[in-house]
């Protein structure tokens, strides 16, 4: 049951990561990006890393996917001139495929497997912890520095590009809370007596 899973889920994201490139249309790419993201977490629930899995199918699926979903839908899109753009850099972009793949076949031909990591040795592994228990132990633990740091790096990260995007207009009305909180109530309002059949 375990290969059958193993070869379902693999033939399952190699299929979708050809389809995201190959589709025409751009929601149905994202559909089959979506498809490839809960095919390879099924990959990681049968390596043991249900963590890693739940991350994927929360942060990937359903926050990134589901955003470009709503991006690509909503913006209009010219397919011709992507057409256009695409076969106007296709000798680059071969070039770069080119050079990719040479990286990858360096990488896997001085590639070298180990029985156990120096991460996986950092923590006592018994039955009773479970995976999630031990990266929580991990990362709390021995690399509470670096997480706190990305945790910073990340909260900066989101104060630059809001602070980039955010643009004062001279012809749109704000609200300003400083200024409603210390008004005087006697200037703020005046009192009229209207008589029947008059107009202010």
């Amino acid at each position: 049951m375990m290969t059958f899973a193993f070869y379902l889920f693999a033939i399952s994201v190699c299929t979708a990561g050809f389809m995201v490139v190959l589709a025409r249309n751009p929601v149905h790419s994202v559909l089959w990006l979506i498809l490839a993201f809960l095919s390879a977490a099924g990959l990681f629930v049968l390596l043991g890393a249900e963590f890693v899995a739940m991350l994927l199918i929360i942060v990937y699926v359903g926050a990134v996917a589901v955003l470009f979903l709503f991006v690509v839908m909503m913006l209009d899109v010219d397919f011709a001139q992507l057409k256009g753009e695409f076969a106007r850099y296709l000798p680059l972009a071969g070039l770069i495929a080119i050079v990719l793949l040479a990286q990858l076949a360096i990488a896997y031909g001085a590639w070298e497997s180990s029985d156990q990591s120096a991460t996986l040795r950092s923590v006592p592994m018994s039955a009773e912890v479970q995976n999630t228990n031990a990266i929580g132990l991990l990362l709390y633990d021995r690399y509470i520095l670096p997480f706190q740091l990305s945790g910073l790096i990340l909260l900066v990260a989101m104060i630059g590009a809001i602070t980039l995007t955010m643009r004062h207009r001279t012809n749109v009305k704000r609200q300003d809370v400083i200024a409603q909180m210390h008004r005087d109530p006697a200037k703020a309002m005046q009192l009229r007596d209207v008589k029947p059949g008059q107009g202010l």
